[in-house]
This record gives C-alpha cells, structure tokens and sequence, in this order.
C-alpha cells in the first residue's frame, strides 16, 4: 500500500515585487508566494471484471503531500473506507515532468459506489445545495455520529496555547502568509501532525489521508485546529474521521454548526488571543478560571 507522499514539495517559489505605501516607494525586492496548481485526482478499480480509472476531481493545491490529498478525499468523500483497499497511488505520466494528476488503485473486489463520485460534484462546489440535502448527503457518505461515552475532555487552558502552537509550526506561512494549515493536536495540546495547503479542504484533506495510510483512524481522541473559518465540508471531513473536536481561528457557517450538533463534534470558533465561542458540544470543555456568558 503506497506511503502518504507523492509530489515533490513545492509549497513556495519567488517572484520580483515593489512594495507601496503612502511614505514610500520601495526599490524591487525579492518576495515568497504560495504554490498553487491544479491537481486531478483519478480512482482505478474493477468494474463488471475490467479495470478502469475515472477523474473523479480536480483541485487546486499547493504541491506535495499529494497521495495523502488523494486518498484523504477519497475516504472524507466516503469512496473508500479502507486504506487496505488501496493496492496502489502514483502520478499518471512521467515523474516529475507530470505531477498534477494522481491515481489511486483499488483492489479487483473493493466496493465502489460510482453515485458519490457524482455525489462529490455538489457537496463540494459550493454550488447552493440545500442545508438538508448537504447534511443527508453526508450521512450518505458513511459519516456516523460519533457516541463514544468516554469522550475527550480538554482544558480551556490548552484551547488558549492552541493558535500559537499551530503559528510556530507553519513553516511555509511564516514565509509566504498565503496558506491555510490543518493541524491535529492531542488533548494534552501535543501537536501531532501540521498540513497546509492553499486551499483548506485540501489542507484537512492531506492530514487526514496522512492517518488514513497510516491505519490511525478514526481519531476519536483528537483534536482538529483550523487556520481559518470552519465550512460545512470541513466539519463533513472531521465527522468522517470521528474527529470530536473542532477549533478554528476564524468563524463557523451556519451549516457547519448544524452539522456539528448533529454529528455531536465539539465547535469552537473565533479561538484567537485568548478568547473563544463555544457553538456546540461544551461538555467537552474543563473551564477553569474562565468568564463566561
């Protein structure tokens, strides 16, 4: 089964900029940008005893990391649910003069629903499918409820040290200021893993598909921090891993926070300079020493 690479890293290149303001008319320097490039996204399997691939999307990503993406948002998209499944991710093409699409082989018997590849075309363009129909859809998908009786609690203590610790670990931020970042953080506030991508399903879409390879899921004991707003399909991603917590720096949608209760995952929004909302699952939370409405 492939390993959660794929891509060479290309998160950042330069260009030549002037810098302007109201004082001053900088002489041209040497300026960071993200990567971005389109990525397509191919699924193998057997269909009626003959092989076959279909494009089931194409996304624009920041290169590397890109097996993760793929098998990422095949499982988040409920396409495959067992990375024992997959026989093999590689590029289409040679290597590395094409790198932007990657295929993912499934095994001859493994079970392909080819209603979600169509399925994926709405609930991830944005396209303005009903509240409803998004939140069936997700339940279509293989996302559960997430039950567990002895479920995590985590302190608003670490909540707080949260953003710092996901600032100091986004390398290729700090350098271009053009990138999102999916971090995923035990409940004692040990970061276990930091994606980032231009794009933030993507960048969920890779740190899932990285424990989705490597057989950690679901990721019942875990939290998922966001660099930014926390959307409907980010909290579909965190519902398919069983993740329960969901922290994000900017604000939920009003879907997001209808799919978190019903999928009981803890979110929490605005969590930025020592200060948070709580939307739902506040069992969740130790507060100590906090002011609270």
């Amino acid at each position: 089964m492939a390993k959660a690479a794929g891509g060479l890293k290309r998160e950042k290149f330069t260009t030549v900029i002037r810098r302007v303001s109201t004082v001053d008319f900088a002489p041209p320097e040497t300026d960071a940008l993200a990567v971005e490039e389109p990525l397509e996204i191919r699924l193998g399997f057997s269909e009626n005893g003959k092989f076959r691939h279909q494009a089931v999307s194409v996304t624009m990503r920041t290169p590397g990391d890109d097996f993760a993406l793929a098998a990422g948002f095949l499982f988040t998209e409920g396409i495959t649910q067992s990375a024992n499944h997959i026989t093999a991710i590689k590029h289409c093409g040679v290597f590395p003069n094409n790198q932007n699409t990657v295929r993912v082989d499934l095994m001859a018997d493994a079970p392909v629903n080819l209603k979600k590849l169509e399925r994926n075309f709405y609930t991830t363009s944005s396209c303005g499918v009903c509240g409803k129909t998004s939140l069936e859809a997700l339940t279509a998908a293989g996302a559960k409820r997430i039950e567990r009786k002895d479920f995590p609690e985590i302190s608003t203590d670490i909540v707080h040290q949260l953003p710092d610790k996901l600032r100091e670990a986004q390398t290729i931020f700090e350098a271009t200021g053009g990138l999102h970042a999916a971090a995923l953080f035990g409940t004692t506030g040990n970061l276990i893993d930091l994606k980032e991508d231009v794009g933030r399903h993507n960048a969920v879409d890779k740190l899932v598909g990285a424990q989705f390879l490597a057989g950690k899921l679901p990721l019942g004991d875990k939290i998922l921090f966001l660099s930014g707003r926390a959307s409907f399909e980010l909290i579909q991603k965190a519902a398919m891993a069983q993740i329960p917590i969901v922290c994000a720096v900017g604000a939920p949608s009003s879907l997001a926070v209808e799919a978190a209760r019903d999928f009981n995952i803890t979110l929490l929004g605005f969590v930025r300079d020592r200060r948070f909302n709580i939307y739902t699952g506040i069992e969740r939370l130790k507060i100590e020493n906090e002011i609270y409405d």
